[in-house]
């Protein structure tokens, strides 16, 4: 399956991934870890955006990233290729440092944000290294209760949503974290249960950051949506479109499901095969018939729109 290409707009809010690779160490003593905090914050300066918490573990780190103009794929790539760097060179070794592509998710901020800042705080109690988050002095937490200071986190855009007195939201927070202190791991801060991987928010923002950054093309239907739209289309009941028949009607809506399935999904002929009882070959036959169709029956350019239009309506809905 391609992967899908990054969502860029200026003020997106990330949960961003850095694992090592193979599941390797890539903080080995607290010179790395000063190392990294003084890479972010030459990035920061460079690149413009915000870091709002961050927690680094023993084989990754947790970031909560807002950007401005520039992408985060040059802001990361940028902090990974001068820390790979930094480590092949106090380590004696080379190769990559980090598990292939980091992880990079776009948050709901109004809805979500003080979740993903908890989360972040306590992966260390999660990890069993301790049993308080403020016992682990490799995150952002310290610095939210004003017990320690990092000149380059943006602290203030996060405790704002308590209260704008300061005294009071830092109070607030930590009653917020030690409320989730016992909460364990979390599928919807790597993107599972979303409509799309690569967000974090309910269907409407999904659609919303979708449409427009010119990404909702982006979102693939499998077979199952297109099965069931041609159904739709069609009018088909229960197993019709996988019967021995030839009729005209059930002939087209084979070869616009075969159509589908090869232009609009991830998905192979060869499953589709499977599911309508056919060989791969007899549907490879059956789009090229239907792509010579098109050139002479403008009721099937209708047809295709009309599924597009279903596929997408699925989409949002599933």
């Amino acid at each position: 399956m391609a992967r899908k290409p990054r969502i860029h707009f200026p003020g997106a809010v990330y949960h961003v991934i850095l694992r090592g690779n193979a599941g390797q160490d890539i903080f080995f003593d607290d010179k790395d870890r000063y190392r990294f905090y003084l890479l972010m914050q030459e990035g920061l300066e460079r690149y413009g955006h915000r870091v709002l918490a961050f927690c680094l573990l023993t084989n990754h780190a947790h970031l909560a990233v807002q950007v401005g103009n520039t992408p985060l794929s040059r802001i990361i790539h940028n902090l990974s290729f001068r820390y790979t760097r930094w480590i092949n060179w106090r380590q004696k070794r080379i190769g990559h440092l980090f598990q292939g592509r980091y992880k990079a998710i776009i948050v709901d901020a109004d809805e979500y944000l003080l979740e993903l800042v908890a989360y972040i705080h306590l992966n260390p109690v999660r990890a069993n290294m301790v049993e308080l988050p403020e016992n682990y002095p490799w995150s952002s937490h310290l610095a939210y209760l004003g017990s320690e200071h990092i000149p380059w986190l943006q602290t203030e855009y996060v405790l704002d949503f308590f209260s704008t007195n300061l005294l009071h939201a830092r109070r607030a927070y930590h009653r917020f974290i030690a409320e989730r202190n016992t909460d364990g791991h979390q599928e919807d801060f790597y993107g599972k249960g979303s409509t799309d991987s690569r967000l974090m928010g309910e269907d409407q923002f999904v659609e919303n950051v979708l449409t427009q950054t010119g990404a909702l093309s982006v979102l693939r239907p499998g077979i199952n949506a297109v099965l069931d739209a041609i159904k739709t289309l069609y009018d088909l009941k229960g197993e019709e479109l996988s019967s021995p028949s030839q009729e005209r009607r059930l002939s087209e809506a084979r070869s616009l499901a075969a159509w589908a399935v090869h232009e609009l999904t991830d998905a192979s002929l060869t499953e589709l095969a499977v599911r309508l009882g056919r060989e791969s070959s007899t549907l490879s036959a059956a789009i090229r018939r239907f792509e010579l169709r098109r050139k002479s029956e403008p009721e099937l350019e209708e047809k295709i729109t009309e599924l597009k239009r279903e596929l997408e309506l699925t989409v949002f809905q599933a």
